[in-house]
């Protein structure tokens, strides 16, 4: 039976009626005619309006050219228009005309959005846009499909949907930008009082030169105790007497949060059924790696549960009462006759207290998350071989500040083939981010070579070559990108394609990439010629031209050509075929 939610004790006079929590408990496996029609698909389209809509239409490109602005696949619509950046909105749209074409692809085209460490795009905000839209028009699908889900992300994503459900889905949006609004207030006030200070400062230099009075006689006294001014003492009063309605305000603060979680909750079935889900996965994974903690289990099999489970009293928690939820399962009263003899309030307190004691504290030492140890200041202790791949790229002037000379000498290790560096959940472009802008970063190196190594053993881009096209209009991300997968195929591929780039120009180049770090190879690329169009056949005459003159058998043959570029094409070729 699912476990009710009641939150912290503040907010008692807000909780629902024990009436409304059984009914609630007993309406989360029964059958209910909202959310069948939902699964039903009575919303969705027609079969003449999605007949409609995979007729291929017409359109121009920039450059005027003739072209179709759909496949005539939603599928292949959404996977190929659902790029990082792409508004939510757009998002909704393709995955809706994708789901009602065909559902279970669309479903795994949603989870590829996520897909980290190779499995798809690592496209996070795509992905909450994706599956916010399935649990407004098919919430059970979501719900019934987190284990699977979870398999493409990391468990956090679970919370993070939970809280863009209460508060709203652009709630990370609007926070940001306010947080950008509050820098910019900041840095006006700052620069408009240092304008201030420094007109008052030669002012006042100013008139000092005007009056320069005669230096008076100094005559000692003894230095009388000063009272504090009855002023001053109304000023520290007032600070004191502010002081409990500021702590007041934090503790309503809290309130209002746990209110609007209950309110969703008991209010929104659908919420509640994926909130359950949530619960039940949480508990059942920190349940599994508890056993692995027995003297016969095997710790190398327990997951990440702990670590992407949020802490009781953190952000989380707070805002959606998960916390709470999961400690209910791990801990029912009926598993501890002491915990059947308390209050609802006190039962709660002692079901987290020991959700945080004993289960997240001793399986995140098994962990040795890194957090762990910063927290604690134990630098010395810290395992560099045990920390993720976003994290190293996150902590490592950290690492470098506190505990240098351990640091430095894992990245030796490394170096030296002695120890390893992960690399598995970052982009190229992500990886190689302070080699493009120049700066000779040792952890960036070390993570771009694990990446290399690991893709050359997989084979998969063997025979490759990139056009890159380094022109002003790419500048950013694009460019970024652009560089980055650049050199990446020129190291993958094999002689005498290894370390080459074509040029995006309409006399296309081949260039070998100089330089030993990664730095000066990508500065190199960045400074390759470019033009405003490419012609493709002159790309391929300079591949066959480059094969014939190494006498190339078939097999090392160029087998796929990516062109990285922001450029509408107008034709291919100056020939008429």
């Amino acid at each position: 039976a699912p476990c009710l939610l009641l939150g912290p004790p503040l907010i008692r006079a807000a909780r629902p009626s024990p009436a409304t929590a059984a009914a609630a408990s007993a309406d989360t496996d029964a059958s209910h005619p909202f959310l069948d029609l939902l699964d039903a698909a009575f919303n969705e389209p027609s079969a003449e309006e999605i007949k409609a809509a995979l007729k291929p239409r017409r359109a121009l490109t920039e450059n005027c050219s003739a072209t179709y602005a759909n496949s005539g696949n939603p599928c292949l619509d959404f996977f190929f228009q659902v790029v990082p950046d792409t508004p939510p909105e757009r998002v909704r749209s393709l995955l809706a005309a994708a789901w009602a074409h065909d559902a279970p692809t669309a479903l795994k085209l949603a989870c590829n959005l996520r897909g980290v460490r190779g499995t798809g795009k690592s496209d996070k905000e795509g992905f909450y846009a994706a599956a916010l839209w399935m649990h407004e028009n098919h919430p059970r699908t979501l719900a019934c499909n987190v284990a699977a889900l979870a398999e493409f992300g990391y468990l956090k994503d679970f919370p993070e949907l939970l809280f863009r459900l209460i508060h709203g889905a652009d709630v990370r949006k609007v926070a940001k930008a306010g947080v950008e609004a509050d820098k910019v207030r900041r840095k006006a006030k700052a620069l408009a009082q240092q304008r201030e200070g420094l007109r008052a400062r030669l002012a006042g230099r100013k008139r000092a030169r005007e009056l320069a009075p005669e230096p008076a006689k100094v005559e000692t006294a003894p230095v009388a105790v000063q009272e504090p001014k009855p002023e001053a003492m109304e000023v520290d009063s007032k600070k004191t007497a502010d002081k409990p309605r500021r702590v007041s305000k934090k503790v309503r603060k809290v309130a209002k949060l746990a209110v609007q979680s209950l309110e969703t909750y008991y209010g929104d079935r659908a919420y509640r059924f994926l909130f359950d889900a949530v619960a039940e996965f949480f508990a059942a994974l920190l349940a599994s790696d508890l056993e692995q903690l027995a003297p016969k289990g095997k710790k190398r099999k327990i997951g990440l549960a702990a670590k992407w489970c949020p802490t009781p009293g953190s952000s989380f928690d707070r805002t959606t009462l998960l916390c709470e939820a999961i400690a209910r399962r791990l801990f029912p009263r009926d598993s501890d006759p002491e915990l059947a003899q308390l209050s609802d309030d006190h039962y709660t307190y002692q079901a987290l207290r020991r959700l945080r004691r004993e289960v997240l504290v001793p399986l995140r030492k098994v962990l040795e998350l890194p957090e762990v140890y910063m927290s604690a200041q134990r630098w010395s202790e810290l395992p560099y071989n045990r920390v993720a791949s976003v994290a190293m790229r996150r902590y490592k002037f950290l690492f470098k500040k506190h505990d240098e000379v351990r640091f430095d000498k894992y990245l030796e290790d490394v170096e030296d083939g002695k120890a390893k560096i992960s690399a598995g959940a970052l982009l190229p472009h992500e990886i190689a981010a302070p080699a493009y802008r120049g700066e000779d970063d040792n952890v960036s190196e070390l993570q771009w070579r694990r990446m290399v190594d690991d893709l050359r053993s997989k084979g998969s881009l063997r025979n490759c070559i990139s056009v890159c096209d380094v022109s002003g209009s790419m500048n950013g991300t694009p460019m970024e990108v652009c560089v980055a997968l650049g050199v990446l195929t020129s190291e993958l591929s094999e002689e005498p394609w290894a370390g080459k780039v074509i040029t995006f120009s309409s006399t296309p180049e081949i260039h070998l990439i100089k330089g030993k770090t990664l730095a000066k190879k990508m500065a190199f690329v960045k400074r390759m010629q470019w033009n405003m169009s490419t012609n493709f056949q002159a790309v391929f005459d300079q591949i066959l031209r480059t094969a014939v003159n190494a006498r190339l058998a078939p097999e090392k043959m160029i087998r796929t050509v990516f062109v990285y570029s922001d450029m509408e094409f107008n034709k291919a070729s100056g020939m008429g075929h």
